[in-house]
């Protein structure tokens, strides 16, 4: 299942209201959620992996910059000299990450029409890629509806603030503890990202 429209979004908020009463609650606080929906391709998993470990604040910055300097397809990054890439923002780690990506050839074509499972275990074969990005890049490029990322931090503590738990999940429980929330598991995220900008304050996800 494919998430396209803000329409769809409402009816997988609502599927999961029918679910759980906490994520009803939840949604009554949050209101409408966002589609999300981004493009899916080179740019797009380059910018998942300059989102890593970083607040969104400094992600937005060093993209912004990456774009300013026209260093957001594969080949301008493997022509980009070191000292270029680290000017945007890059560190030594994620300029050794861009280049794996670069390199790595993905037909971004085939992974429209895989399951989430296989655009996860295609993606991770890639040096850089961890499962965070690569569900981060099917639930927001691809729309898919059932995915879930179990090891962002901000989807932690805000279920941990909604489930009102003792500490936040590791990832192994919450991803277990968000099979309950099938189908609806993207909108899930997208939910408890909402929740988490009004409990903390700031954003957990660009």
């Amino acid at each position: 299942m494919i998430i396209e429209t803000l329409e769809d979004v409402h009816t997988h908020a609502l599927g999961l209201a029918a679910i759980e009463p906490r994520f009803a609650a939840a949604y009554e606080a949050t209101g409408p959620l966002p589609l999300r929906r981004r493009k899916d391709g080179f740019a797009a998993l380059f910018d998942a992996i300059v989102s890593q470990q970083v607040s969104v604040a400094s992600a937005d910055a060093i993209w912004k910059r990456l774009k300013d300097a026209k260093l957001t397809g594969p080949r301008k990054i493997m022509w980009a000299t070191d000292e270029e890439l680290r000017a945007c923002g890059l560190s030594r780690q994620k300029m050794r990450y861009a280049r794996a990506l670069a390199e790595a050839r993905i037909d971004y074509r085939a992974l429209r029409s895989a399951p989430s499972e296989e655009v996860v275990e295609i993606l991770t074969e890639v040096s850089g890629i961890g499962p965070w990005t690569a569900e981060i890049y099917a639930m927001f490029s691809l729309g898919h509806a059932d995915v879930f990322a179990p090891g962002d931090l901000a989807l932690q503590e805000s279920a941990r603030i909604l489930f009102e738990l003792d500490e936040r999940p590791k990832e192994r429980e919450f991803r277990e503890m968000a099979q309950a929330w099938s189908p609806h598991r993207a909108v899930a995220a997208r939910l408890l990202w909402a929740y988490y900008h009004i409990a903390k304050q700031r954003e957990g996800i660009r």
